[in-house]
């Protein structure tokens, strides 16, 4: 009987299940290919090391996470966008476990990344950036340092402190958590003046 054929993400999947089963730094060559039950040379075949598999499955979840709030961002909705962050935790509560109460250096350990995945997460970095100059600009009127380290907090910030510790002890982020998004956002979103923000 042949061997079944085992894809790039086979691997990912594998990589995503005992990850959130134990842990990022449960991922190795031989969890992931026992996992599916198929043979080393065939992992390798996919990927050069454990880090660029576990690099690769942070980045699926980094984007499937993003892929809301820049939605929402690009209709304009500022608040929808902060909002995605417990929206898309209490959907996906593995998925947002396994990010947002892990470090990329859990996944990613010191190795050298393929220079196409540097530059793919470089791509989704700088898409971010992109929408929080457009919010500093649009809302808080002007890309200043200080109108962009808002922009990020009300954003990004405050939304994913607001739910990590419900994801760390299992839970899905409360009703509360929205209202404290929203009351954040309203407060940083408030109309200001010209000039420097305060």
């Amino acid at each position: 009987m042949p061997r079944p054929a085992f894809t790039a993400r086979d691997f990912v999947a594998a990589a995503r299940e005992i990850a959130r089963e134990r842990g990022p730094d449960a991922i190795t060559v031989s969890s992931v290919s026992h996992r599916l039950k198929a043979p080393t040379g065939s992992f390798y075949h996919r990927f050069a090391s454990r880090d660029a598999l576990a690099g690769e499955l942070w980045l699926s979840l980094v984007l499937a996470f993003q892929e809301g709030a820049l939605a929402a961002a690009d209709a304009g909705d500022w608040l929808g966008a902060a909002l995605h962050v417990p929206a898309w935790s209490r959907a996906n509560p593995g998925d947002a476990r396994l990010l947002l109460a892990h470090r990329k250096e859990e996944f990613v350990q010191g190795a050298e990344w393929p220079e196409d995945f540097k530059q793919r997460v470089r791509d989704q970095a700088a898409a971010i950036e992109e929408r929080f100059a457009r919010f500093a600009r649009d809302v808080l009127g002007g890309v200043d340092g200080d109108r962009l380290r808002r922009a990020q907090f009300v954003l990004a910030d405050a939304p994913i402190a607001a739910v990590r510790p419900h994801l760390a002890a299992g839970e899905a982020p409360p009703p509360v958590v929205d209202v404290l998004v929203r009351e954040t956002f309203l407060a940083v979103a408030a109309p200001r003046g010209p000039g420097p923000a305060a």
